[in-house]
C-alpha cells in the first residue's frame, strides 16, 4: 500500500474514532447539563435564571481572553514544541488572575447597569471560575489536538456529576440563585482537577515571549473573532435584561437552552473533531472540500429533524418538563429551532477557514455579522422579544451566505452547490416536521402520551423517507452500523 494511501486511511480511522468519543463526550455531558438543568428549573423559578443570564456576557469576554487565541493557534500548529506550550500556559494563568480581579471590581457597576444590587456578590463568585478554569486550558486543549476524546468523556462526567449534585441539593434546600452559582465554581473545579489528574502533560518552568508572539498573528485574529463572537452571541441576553426584565430573560434563557441543545451539542461534537482533521489536510483543496461536504450532510441529516420536530412539539415537552410555570418560553423556543436549522452550516464552513489558517477572513466576516446583530437590536427591540428573534433569523441567513462565500472561491465549493446537496435532508425534515404536527391535533389523555407518540412518528418517518429516497449520508451510517455488527448480518444470512 503506497504511503499516502496508509495515512489517509490512518486519518480516516483516527477522525471516526475521535467522532464516536467526541460524540460520547458531548452527549455525556451535554447529558448531564440537561437532566441537572430540567430538574433545577423545577426547583427554581424564572427570574432565578435570570439573574445568570444577566452575567452570562460579561463571563463569556472574560473566558475569552484566557485563551487569547492561542488555543486554536496550537491546535493549528503543525508541530508545537514544549517551550510554546508552556508559555502558553503560563500566559493563560496570568490573564486569568487580571481577569478574575477586573470583574470583581467591575461587580458594583454591572449590578447599577441592570438595577439588581444582588448582582455585585454574583459575580464576584463567579469569577472564581475564570481562575479555575485558566490552570486546565493547556491540558484540554492538547486533548484536543491529540484528537483524544475518550479522556475528556471522562472529565465532563464526573465534574458534570459532581457539580449538579450539590447545585441541586443547594436549590432543594432553598439557597435560590446562589444554588446555580456553587453549581458553575464547582464544576470548572472538578473538571480542572480531573484534567491534572488524567492527563499526562505537565508543565516546566520554561517561559519564551518568542513562542507567545509566533503564534500571535494567528491567536490575536482568533482571539478578536471569539471576542466580537462571545459579546454579540450573548448581546441579546444583556438587552433583554437592561429593557425588560430578569424573568422575562429568564424565559429566553430557558428557551435558547433548550433550542441550543441538540445543534450545539451535534456541531460542537463534529466541530472539535473536523478542525485538527482539516488542519492536517489544508494543503489538499479537493479532499477538503470532500470532507467539508461530508460533515455538512451528516450534520444536516441529524440537526434538521431536530430542530423542526423540537419546533412542533415545543409546547408539550416544555409543559412536561418544565411544568406550566415555564410555557411563556414556548413562542421564543419555536422560533429559536428556526435558527437553529443553519448553526451547522456556519459553523464548519467557519471552520474550514480556520484550519487554512486564514484567521484574517474569518474576523472580516465576524465583524460584519456583528455590524448586522447590532442593527437587528436597534430596529426589533421596540417590538419585543420576538421581534428580535425573527431579526436574530433574518441575520442568520444572511451570515450563511457570507461564510459560505469564502468556501466557494478557496474549495469551489458555493452556496449554490452547498444547498443543492442539503436539500433533500431538509425536504424530509419538513415531511416529517407536518406528520408530527398532524398527530399532535389528536386528542390524547395528557402531554405525556401526546409526546412519546409525536417523537416515535417523527422517527419513524423520517428513518423510512431517508431510506426510501437513498440519501448519501444516511446510506452512509446505515453500512457503517451495518458493518459493526457483523453477529447479526452473519444470523440473517443463514
Amino acid at each position: 500500500m503506497r504511503p499516502a494511501v496508509k495515512m489517509a486511511d490512518n486519518l480516516q480511522h483516527r477522525t471516526i474514532h475521535a467522532l464516536l468519543w467526541s460524540f460520547l463526550e458531548t452527549v455525556a455531558q451535554r447529558g448531564v447539563q440537561f437532566v441537572i438543568g430540567i430538574v433545577l428549573a423545577r426547583l427554581l423559578f424564572p427570574e432565578q435564571f435570570g439573574l445568570i443570564g444577566m452575567l452570562t456576557i460579561f463571563m463569556a469576554v472574560i473566558s475569552t481572553f484566557l485563551d487569547s487565541g492561542f488555543g486554536a493557534a496550537l491546535i493549528q500548529k503543525q508541530e508545537p514544541t514544549q517551550t510554546d506550550i508552556c508559555s502558553i500556559f503560563y500566559f493563560n494563568i496570568l490573564v486569568g488572575l487580571v481577569a478574575a480581579g477586573l470583574l470583581c471590581l467591575a461587580a458594583p457597576w454591572i449590578a447599577a447597569f441592570y438595577n439588581q444590587p444582588i448582582l455585585t456578590p454574583l459575580t464576584r463568585a463567579l469569577s472564581l471560575t475564570i481562575v479555575i478554569n485558566s490552570f486546565g486550558l493547556i491540558q484540554n486543549t492538547m486533548l484536543t489536538k491529540h484528537i483524544n476524546f475518550k479522556t475528556q468523556t471522562k472529565v465532563s462526567l464526573i465534574a458534570g456529576a459532581l457539580s449538579g449534585i450539590i447545585g441541586i441539593t443547594l436549590a432543594a434546600l432553598g439557597f435560590g440563585v446562589w444554588s446555580l452559582v456553587v453549581q458553575q465554581v464547582t464544576v470548572s473545579f472538578f473538571s480542572t482537577a480531573c484534567l491534572w489528574y488524567f492527563s499526562s502533560w505537565r508543565p516546566a518552568l520554561i517561559f519564551n515571549f518568542n513562542a507567545l508572539r509566533e503564534m500571535f498573528g494567528f491567536g490575536s485574529r482568533m482571539l478578536f473573532s471569539s471576542l466580537l463572537s462571545q459579546i454579540f452571541d450573548n448581546i441579546y441576553l444583556m438587552v433583554i435584561g437592561k429593557l425588560f426584565s430578569a424573568t422575562a430573560l429568564g424565559f429566553f434563557t430557558r428557551a435558547k437552552t433548550l433550542s441550543d441543545l441538540p445543534t450545539q451539542t451535534l456541531s460542537g461534537m463534529v466541530a472539535r473533531v473536523t478542525f485538527p482533521v482539516f488542519s492536517t489536510i489544508q494543503d489538499e483543496p479537493a479532499r477538503l472540500k470532500r470532507g467539508l461536504k461530508k460533515a455538512l450532510t451528516m450534520l444536516v441529516l441529524v440537526n434538521s429533524p431536530m430542530m423542526i420536530g423540537l419546533m412542533v412539539i415545543a409546547r408539550p415537552l416544555v409543559l412536561v418538563m418544565l411544568t406550566e410555570k415555564w410555557v411563556a418560553c414556548v413562542p421564543y423556543l419555536q422560533l429559536l429551532c428556526v435558527g437553529g436549522l443553519l448553526y451547522p452550516l456556519h459553523l464548519m464552513n467557519l471552520n474550514v477557514l480556520q484550519a487554512l489558517g486564514r484567521s484574517d477572513l474569518f474576523l472580516r466576516l465576524e465583524i460584519i455579522k456583528k455590524v448586522m446583530i447590532l442593527i437587528n437590536i436597534a430596529i426589533t427591540w421596540q417590538w419585543g422579544i420576538s421581534a428580535m428573534i425573527y431579526g436574530m433569523i433574518v441575520t442568520s441567513l444572511i451570515g450563511y451566505y457570507l461564510n459560505s462565500y469564502y468556501s466557494g472561491i478557496l474549495l469551489r465549493y458555493p452556496i449554490r452547490e452547498q444547498a443543492l446537496d442539503l436539500f433533500p435532508y431538509l425536504v424530509n425534515a419538513v415531511l416529517m416536521g407536518i406528520a408530527v404536527y398532524a398527530a399532535g391535533l389528536l386528542q390524547f389523555l395528557n402531554h405525556w402520551y401526546l409526546l412519546f407518540v409525536q417523537i416515535t412518528i417523527g422517527i419513524v418517518i423520517y428513518v423510512c423517507l431517508c431510506w426510501l429516497f437513498r440519501l448519501t449520508a444516511f446510506m452512509s451510517v446505515w453500512q457503517a452500523m451495518w458493518d459493526r455488527i457483523p453477529l447479526v448480518r452473519a444470523g440473517t444470512t443463514r
